[in-house]
């Protein structure tokens, strides 16, 4: 099974563009891409350094050098292209389709976004994921906390987690507009959690009050982009997204999928019927005229 139109693979143009300002082991590693797609979909990173006769750190740097955050993202979209082109369904390359201008940008951009989201299922990942939600679905209450890019990732995760919230048990966005005060974490304390989310450059605010929290014996967990993050140094657990996005601007879509990833793991270990709870709580907006309706 060959990858048809598609013979260099999904990153050929951006390897090509590359290739002149890359250090010597990069361009050894790069060519081997571009020679063997359907080797970089089918084989692991070790076995794919060997043949090229390069280190297992080159490859993994090549996929920094591109903008990935690891080998894994790079297989993922080769492993995609050649399912693509294997079921008979034209894949994304380098050239613009049929004249279509922007057609591969879109292509590449999507295929990193997918491979970046699907990332999150793999089994480190995932053991990491389960860890988290095990402290949301025991927490007292919970806490969202964001600033600038991270703030509406913070305020969906306020937004799902209320589903799962009863009694005494509050889900609270903290800080800027549309959000409670830090006020609201007065009192707060062990037993609480407080989800921070903040990707480089790091949001001052984000840290401080994640700190403080943390201080206070609020257990904190952190979406960001690093192991080294100042977030990731305070959180009790912590969940590692990528932001690249294959263009000019730092994309949340990871982080997203990481919010509704804990919302679907820590609804499975609640005893709530967060389904039922959505249901209930769309009957009531729907009799305040909340929602549109077609015209009769």
């Amino acid at each position: 099974m060959g990858y048809g139109r598609m013979e260099q693979g999904p990153l050929a143009e951006l390897l090509v563009e590359r290739f002149e300002n890359m250090p010597p082991q990069l361009r050894v590693a790069a060519r081997f891409v571009l020679d063997h797609p359907k080797d970089v979909a089918l084989m692991s990173m070790r076995e794919q350094a060997h043949q090229a006769g390069v280190s297992h750190s080159t490859m993994m740097r090549l996929a920094r050098w591109l903008g990935l955050e690891g080998y894994e993202d790079m297989r993922s979209l080769y492993a995609r292209a050649l399912r693509e082109t294997g079921a008979g369904e034209p894949a994304r390359h380098g050239a613009d389709q049929g004249g279509v201008p922007g057609y591969s940008t879109a292509g590449v951009v999507a295929d990193t976004l997918a491979a970046q989201v699907s990332s999150l299922g793999e089994y480190g990942n995932a053991s990491q994921f389960i860890a988290v939600a095990d402290l949301l679905a025991r927490s007292r209450n919970l806490f969202g906390l964001g600033s600038g890019s991270g703030y509406p990732v913070a305020s969906h995760f306020v937004h799902i987690m209320s589903f799962l919230a009863g009694g005494d048990r509050k889900v609270t966005l903290v800080g800027e507009i549309g959000g409670h005060g830090l006020d609201a974490l007065q009192g707060a304390g062990r037993g609480d959690v407080l989800l921070a989310v903040g990707m480089s450059p790091y949001e001052r605010m984000t840290i401080d009050v994640a700190r403080q929290s943390a201080r206070q014996g609020v257990g904190v967990v952190a979406i960001t982009d690093s192991s080294v993050s100042p977030l990731a140094r305070i959180a009790r657990e912590t969940i590692i997204v990528t932001a690249n996005s294959q263009s000019f601007f730092r994309s949340m879509a990871p982080a997203f999928a990481a919010v509704e990833l804990l919302a679907a793991l820590t609804a499975a270990q609640s005893e709530v019927n967060a389904a039922e709870r959505v249901r209930q709580s769309e009957e009531q907006l729907a009799a305040f005229g909340i929602y549109w309706k077609p015209p009769r």
